[in-house]
């Protein structure tokens, strides 16, 4: 069996009256991440982490900041693809492990929602998805409330060729035995 790890890592400045969106849950706060997409942290370490694990150019080289199609993208876009990747190149997520880093809103009470919607999205089970969040203790910017960060460790699997099943009809170039008839 052949395994690929990859990491990623995020982070956004969080500003005044903007949408704060959190593993695809938008979360009830008076600030939100500054971002040409939606911001969202753990899709974006996700999306990153995916393709790391499987050797492709990273988020900001398919998904260009300054390419006008993705301003204010939903970032679920941006795993789809990671998916969609790993399963043509025959992986799976066997796990995946994240850190979220904000100092407010706490993170626990969506924290089963998060890793349900992130289940989902990589074509896995809830028990394959971890998600811790974490403080900075009110030290430097994510401390401050003025950003947000996210690493996401992945661990993906080959998926192993199925054994095909015993042909039962012969093969098209050899004549079938007419019954009564003696080879």
């Amino acid at each position: 069996m052949s395994f690929r790890i990859g990491h990623g890592f995020d982070l956004h400045r969080m500003e005044p009256d903007l949408p704060l969106i959190v593993g695809g849950l938008r979360l009830e706060s008076d600030f939100g991440c500054a971002a040409h997409s939606d911001g969202d942290v753990v899709y974006h370490a996700v999306t990153d982490a995916i393709l790391g694990a499987l050797g492709e150019d990273d988020i900001g080289q398919l998904f260009p900041d300054k390419d006008p199609q993705w301003k204010a993208a939903d970032s679920r876009v941006f795993v789809r693809e990671a998916v969609k990747r790993m399963l043509v190149a025959d992986y799976r997520v066997n796990n995946i492990d994240i850190t979220l880093i904000l100092q407010r809103p706490r993170i626990s009470p969506h924290k089963r929602a998060i890793r349900a919607a992130l289940a989902d999205l990589l074509v896995c089970d809830i028990d394959q998805v971890n998600l811790k969040g974490k403080t900075n203790e009110h030290v430097d910017a994510i401390g401050e409330s003025k950003a947000i960060a996210c690493h996401a460790v992945v661990l993906l699997e080959r998926v192993e060729a199925e054994e095909p099943e015993p042909r039962i009809e012969p093969p098209e170039d050899e004549e079938p035995e007419a019954e009564g008839e003696e080879p």
